[in-house]
């Protein structure tokens, strides 16, 4: 089954990662695990390039929800082209959605899946509202 990604969403980076020999599996493609790891990374690196890695002494983000849809077989040698977005900011969540495809196949989405990100107090362990600077990023601009 494939998701829309919503009208609203705001790409907000891009970035490429090697398809590394040991992604593989003995099936001699990339293994469903690393299709997650492709897309952390791809969304770790947008919240350290904005300022909002998890700080264990204060608050950041968690991923309460996770999924891929595996659309065709990613196989060495080769790199992801990894697009992040992120859509649908609530009082302490987001979502993010990620488009990976080779890239020397440029347009041809080879898995598309996202996550459900809630801004937490680590202390408290409890859902606090979006930093305003973090809201900032996801709200869809309005065109004129």
């Amino acid at each position: 089954m494939r998701f829309e990604l919503p009208a609203d969403k705001k790409l907000t980076h891009e970035m490429v990662i090697p398809i590394r020999w040991g992604d593989m599996d003995a099936m001699g493609h990339v293994n469903n695990t690393i299709y997650f790891r492709y897309m952390e990374t791809a969304r770790l690196e947008w919240l350290y390039r904005v300022g909002g890695p998890p700080d264990p002494a204060g608050s950041g983000p968690v991923i309460v929800n996770a999924f891929c849809n595996f659309i065709r077989q990613l196989e060495f040698p080769g790199e992801v082209l990894a697009r992040h977005y992120v859509a649908n900011p609530g009082r302490s969540s987001f979502d993010t959605y990620i488009t990976l495809e080779r890239t020397d196949e440029p347009g041809v989405i080879y898995a598309e899946g996202g996550s459900k990100t809630v801004w937490i107090d680590f202390q408290a362990q409890k859902s606090v509202p979006l930093p305003d600077w973090m809201r900032a990023l996801i709200v869809p601009s309005v065109s004129a």
